[in-house]
């Protein structure tokens, strides 16, 4: 009997992989194909993504791909969200006028590098779009608590700077959907990262006009909306002779890499949160539909789609520890993470901590130094070496994963039993044992690929070979171990939580 398999692509901020999963027995394997860095570059004052780099290591996997002795099928393609491509200049024949050309000759040139959310061309916008459109009703039309990052303040970047791309541009295409449109054709936008724009109406399942007009953007070069599990079209024959493919089909998967991650939770009921812990950590539950009570508004909570909608806080999470990592890398000290968390198990407890979400963190030239400097002005001992500045960082993600679940409990009238850890950071066994004591709720940590699982089983669902998202979850239960933390009283721990709140709440 033929195994279903699938390819995965999953691009995150710091690399990218190409992944082939196969279905057989209600039991998920994965065999990773290709690897690759996705490094941002700093051309003058913009930090852009290497976007050219991007779609040749997409092609890579493909070629990778073509050598599997099975048949593949279908691929999909998941990203970070925020982040687009602007497309214009159709290429027509000038000669005979002709507007049937076909995709190939009717392709979109497209209107620069995209840009880094990361970037300071945002830097207080949302202060200024208040002025056309007051944050409470952005929260309330589009379910996001506004953030300077969201894709609509970097259109209104662009807007209010009189950006000749913005006037040039035909068509908007968000990372994972540029790529398929260069790959297949197809120009759409999937939901799960449509919501995360600011721009989309999770209520109507459409853009959202009153913000365009508010933000004076203009809508009509919005693609169309698609579902996650969406067959898009296939592979076009340039790029098939490029990889030694056939015409394989693209899904679109959950696109938005959190989406996708919050489809392998595997989760049992309400009483269950879950923490995709990566660069960004999103700690969440499952709801029913759009929360936008002035109580969600200020817990700061965003509504997102996976395969249903889920409310959640996005956290600065592994970034802190990424980016301290890589400053002491540049200072002739490389360390790897296993490394980083055996030195901040050294460390003794309940030292300084930091708010993971402040603002100076979101981009400081250098993390160690923009910690010690918080830790400086909120009157703290300042940390002087790895292991106390590691442990800083994994103490203050756990007490902040205890504050956001507090307040979900608040908004949504319940009481949490059980939390789930998905993602890169459920490797890391202090932070996942830190977080069951801080929040005191029963931790299970994996799969550690939620992402890549999450992209595979929609393209599952998509084909036909799954049936609902409870069998979704039962795949992953069946497929993958997971590590268990019964929660323990922590004096210290309960003691620093006093401290975080009254920093988070000033």
């Amino acid at each position: 009997m033929h195994a279903p398999t699938f390819l995965a692509f999953d691009l995150g901020a710091e690399s990218g992989r190409a992944v082939l999963g196969t279905l057989m027995d209600e039991v998920l394997t994965l065999d990773e194909i290709h690897r690759f860095p996705n490094e941002p570059v700093q051309l003058g004052d913009t930090l852009h993504w290497n976007l050219l780099w991007l779609y040749a290591s997409v092609l890579r996997g493909l070629q990778a791909a073509a050598g599997y002795r099975g048949e593949i099928e279908s691929f999909g393609i998941d990203s970070w969200s925020l982040d687009f491509g602007l497309l214009g200049g159709r290429r027509e024949s000038w000669e005979n006028g002709s507007e049937d050309l076909g995709p190939e000759a009717c392709a979109l040139e497209l209107l620069g590098n995209p840009v880094h959310y990361r970037d300071r061309r945002t830097e207080g916008l949302v202060e200024i779009a208040s002025q056309a459109l007051l944050p409470r009703r952005m929260f309330e039309l589009t379910g996001l608590t506004p953030n300077q990052i969201h894709t609509a303040f970097q259109l209104y970047a662009l807007r209010l700077s009189h950006s000749p791309l913005l006037r040039a541009a035909e068509t908007f295409l968000m990372i994972p959907d540029l790529l398929g449109y260069y790959l297949t054709g197809a120009r759409v936008c999937e939901r799960t990262n449509a919501i995360h724009t600011q721009l989309y109406d999770p209520r109507k399942g459409d853009w959202c006009a009153e913000m365009f007009g508010a933000l004076d953007l203009p809508i009509e070069i919005m693609p169309p909306l698609v579902d996650p599990g969406t067959r898009l079209g296939t592979l076009t024959e340039q790029v098939q002779q490029a990889t030694g493919l056939g015409p394989l089909q693209l899904v679109a998967p959950c696109t938005h890499d959190t989406g996708s991650a919050v489809a392998a939770v595997p989760a049992e009921g309400p009483a269950d949160a879950f923490l995709s812990s990566g660069t960004w950590s999103i700690l969440g539950a499952l709801t029913a539909e759009p929360i936008t009570t002035p109580e969600a508004f200020a817990a700061r909570l965003n509504n997102e789609l996976s395969m249903g909608f889920f409310i959640c806080r996005n956290i600065m999470g592994l970034w802190l520890l990424q980016q301290a990592r890589a400053a002491w890398e540049r200072a002739g000290q490389p360390l790897s993470y296993e490394e980083l968390e055996a030195r901040a198990a050294q460390a003794p407890p309940g030292g300084p901590i930091v708010v993971p979400d402040a603002p100076v963190f979101l981009a400081p030239p250098d993390m160690p130094t923009a910690i010690r400097e918080f830790c400086r002005a909120t009157g703290q001992t300042v940390p002087d070496s790895v292991e106390m500045m590691a442990r800083c960082i994994l103490e203050s993600l756990a007490l902040s994963y205890r504050h956001g679940l507090e307040q979900f409990g608040r908004v949504l009238g319940q009481r949490f039993m059980n939390l789930r850890i998905v993602g890169g950071g459920s490797q890391n066994g202090l932070l996942c044992r830190l977080t069951a004591d801080a929040t005191g709720l029963f931790t299970t940590a994996g799969p550690v690929e939620a992402t890549v699982v999450g992209n595979l089983l929609v393209q599952a669902w998509a084909t036909g070979h799954l049936h609902s998202t409870a069998e979704m979850r039962e795949v992953v239960r069946n497929s993958f171990e997971l590590e268990e933390y019964e929660p323990r009283r922590n004096a210290v721990l309960e003691e620093q939580y006093g401290k975080f709140v009254e920093m988070a709440e000033a």
